[in-house]
């Protein structure tokens, strides 16, 4: 489908991190002119989880076909209804949903990733035509599936040399030569969380736990020492890995649970330090951004300019991307980079239900 590109169009995106910090809604307004594209963050809205719904999230990975399924469409209906609020609350006239769903599982090696929320439920409910499942064509021409924030990246915001973000996994994307390079490189909120949540806490406060404890060069070694930092990009991360990679070099230490915590800190700093080079701008948003701890850290370690946008671009900017990459899936316009993928070609993603029409 295409739309014509001669009015602003605005858009409603819709983000759930690996994290599960909860329901980022970002209404935005985007415009052309000159055949540049710009945007303007309109009304934006985290909404948290309840313990159930986090749960439930959580656990997705090990249900049933027939279960998993019916939380699709459940947590589908909650994504609508959240919309619905937020869009009657701002009295917006919201042409598109575009929803990335929530990743149970993303095994491109395997041929397989799924985020559920359907989309078919959100324009049903809604009545407004949404955007969602953007990973699977991606996936099916051979790609990893992930990270797709560069194409956004790459049209919105290209005077920084580097864009980084600190959400469940970190992600880098960055111009080569004509050609825009992207990939994950680390857990951080993911592995973060888990870790202050073994102490009672939700996640780790400014960094407060990961302070109180002790760089441990051993295990600092082995951190870095796992395969996939030695894999040329394309590459990707998962819940999954996590498990099966980077967990057990934890369980694998007796070390006091602050001097892991401590460890896990300095490993994620020296691994973005590792790809990035000196003295270049590196716009850093996500929710591992208001880490004052694991900030400095990154600074120390990069030498290099870090800017922290405000708040709203902080929190925002994954689902402020989202809503222009459905954008672009209606104009029927490339949102999907094989170079950051390793896809067979560039592709325009995303599945379509139309609202009413």
């Amino acid at each position: 489908m295409k739309r014509v590109t001669d009015k602003p169009h605005i858009v409603l995106g819709i983000m759930s991190g690996t994290s599960l910090d909860g329901l980022d809604l970002a209404i935005c307004r985007f415009s052309k002119f000159r055949n540049r594209w710009n945007f303007e963050l309109l009304e934006s809205r985290t909404i948290a989880y309840t313990d159930e719904m986090r749960k439930n999230l959580d656990n997705a990975f090990s249900l049933s076909g027939d279960k998993l399924m019916s939380l699709d469409n459940n947590y589908g209906i909650f994504v609508a209804d959240s919309s619905m609020e937020f869009i009657a609350k701002t009295g917006l006239p919201v042409e598109l949903i575009c929803s990335h769903g929530h990743t149970v599982f993303h095994q491109p090696e395997n041929g397989l990733t799924c985020q559920i929320g359907s989309g078919a439920s959100i324009a049903a409910i809604t009545g407004i035509t949404t955007i969602s499942d953007f990973r699977r064509m991606d996936v099916a021409l051979g790609g990893q599936g992930a990270p797709l924030v560069p194409a956004g990246d790459e049209l919105l915001y290209s005077e920084y040399d580097y864009c980084l973000n600190l959400g469940g996994f970190a992600n880098i994307s960055y111009r080569y030569g004509n050609k825009r390079m992207a990939f994950d490189i680390c857990p951080v909120n993911i592995i973060l969380n888990l870790l202050a949540q073994q102490t009672g806490n939700i996640f780790d406060m400014d960094g407060r736990l990961g302070a109180s404890g002790n760089n441990d060069l051993d295990l600092l070694r082995k951190l870095n020492e796992i395969e996939y930092y030695k894999l040329p990009p394309p590459k990707s991360l998962g819940r999954e890995w996590m498990f099966r990679e980077f967990i057990p070099v934890l369980d694998g230490s007796n070390l006091p649970h602050t001097t892991k915590i401590r460890t896990v800190y300095e490993h994620v700093a020296y691994q973005i330090a590792a790809v990035t080079d000196q003295n270049k701008t590196i716009l850093i948003t996500g929710g591992g951004a208001h880490n004052k701890f694991l900030m400095d850290l990154i600074k120390q370690k990069t030498k290099s300019i870090c800017i922290l946008p405000d708040n709203h671009l902080i929190d925002y900017k994954e689902a402020i991307i989202f809503a222009f990459l459905g954008l672009l899936r209606t104009l029927g316009e490339i949102n999907c980079f094989a170079s950051v993928t390793g896809a067979s070609r560039d592709s325009c993603c995303g599945v379509v239900n139309m609202g009413k029409i």
